[in-house]
């Protein structure tokens, strides 16, 4: 790798920012004052920049969990992006795997590696989502077979994909998906004549919120993890 490029992928520093560092003399490679920015770093070799070592930022995994009256997005006037929670360099490389509404809490992946949100994502990879769903309705058997063989929801053609209905008492059930339409869960229940009250995400694939993992808190997934998807 270029060694400018290397500066760049290891910092927050521009590219013209990196060849005035280098300009500088404030760049070694392992233990010499590199000024050439063309120069190849090799996978061995140990870089400072102004005494501090520095390596490439490789892909980003990330569990979050997501309190209420956050969004899953960058900009908005009202809410806070869940993004503002995290505090770690080259944020603008990062994007979220799979949104949650406003006031819908749990699980958020956040990464840099666009292939493996993809399998998060995309409804052709059977990626199941579970929910612990509050309801304002009493809820009955009959419905597992219902939600097992899809749904229909206003304004969509065709049937939701079988979805997972486990019934935990009258007014709490876990459901798992495996597609992410606009307010799916919401609008599942809403065409069973029932309502959300409380909607949390506690897993996506093989990945679980972890319990240690507090409102508003995260920490980088496990290889395990990663692989799981």
């Amino acid at each position: 790798m270029r060694l400018d490029k290397f500066i760049c992928e290891s910092t927050e520093l521009t590219r013209s920012l990196a060849k005035r560092a280098l300009h500088r003399g404030d760049v070694t490679c392992d233990g010499v004052v590199v000024k050439n920015s063309g120069f190849k770093v090799l996978p061995q070799m140990v870089v400072h920049l102004d005494g501090t070592l520095i390596s490439v930022i490789g892909e980003r995994y990330i569990m979050l969990n997501k309190p209420i009256n956050t969004i899953c997005s960058t900009i908005d006037e009202e809410y806070p992006s869940v993004l503002s929670l995290l505090d770690i360099e080259k944020m603008d490389t990062l994007h979220i795997a799979g949104r949650l509404d406003v006031d819908t809490t749990g699980l958020v992946l956040i990464t840099s590696d666009g292939q493996w949100s993809h399998k998060i994502t995309s409804p052709k990879k059977d990626c199941g989502k579970r929910y612990w769903v509050e309801l304002a309705e009493p809820i009955d058997d009959s419905l597992i077979k219902v939600f097992a063989d899809g749904v229909e929801l206003r304004n969509e053609d065709g049937l939701t994909k079988p979805a997972l209905l486990d019934i935990i008492d009258s007014t709490h059930v876990r459901l798992t998906i495996s597609e992410g339409k606009y307010h799916q869960v919401k609008r599942m229940f809403a065409a069973v004549g029932n309502h959300v009250v409380n909607l949390h995400r506690e897993a996506v694939g093989g990945i679980e919120l972890n319990a240690d993992v507090a409102a508003g808190e995260w920490r980088y997934l496990t290889d395990a993890e990663i692989k799981s998807v």
